[in-house]
């Protein structure tokens, strides 16, 4: 009975053409994944940026934050007392990080202080919620994280 031995060349010969398989293999499917930027004008957006932490620090003046609770039919978002009888206009923002295509924006439009999002437009995922409004003429920012499961 005859075994055939490797030596340390083959040995090593083996390793190597594994090492090679392994990282075509990881070329492949990194080629395959599919990459969605956050937002397509990140660049004016960043010029902007400015204002977002202005707004950001007018949010952080308020007695409480924006208040956002999700059932099974809406997502509901209840502003603090200040905004109690006055007109509220803004956007409401739904970032998905799993996939761009469940990106919402939903516009805040003569509201006032409970704005109510149908959970028929969302998926079941996790979002970043990107609300940004106005109220006599003074702008608001805050995020928040959401799960939809």
């Amino acid at each position: 009975m005859s075994t055939m031995k490797l030596g340390w060349g083959g040995r090593i010969a083996v390793l190597y053409g594994g090492f090679v398989v392994l990282i075509a293999i990881l070329v492949t499917g990194s080629m395959r994944q599919e990459i969605d930027l956050v937002a397509d004008d990140y660049y004016q957006q960043e010029l902007a940026y400015q204002d977002v932490l202005d707004a950001g620090k007018n949010q952080a003046l308020l007695s409480a934050p924006v208040s956002i609770h999700a059932d099974e039919t809406s997502v509901t978002f209840e502003f603090p007392g200040e905004f109690n009888n006055k007109t509220i206009n803004g956007t409401i923002q739904f970032y998905s990080a799993k996939n761009s295509a469940w990106d919402k924006n939903v516009p805040i439009e003569n509201a006032q202080a409970v704005v109510n999002v149908e959970r028929s437009v969302l998926q079941n995922t996790q979002y970043k919620i990107k609300l940004n409004w106005d109220a006599d003429g003074k702008k608001y920012y805050q995020e928040s994280d959401i799960n939809l499961f």
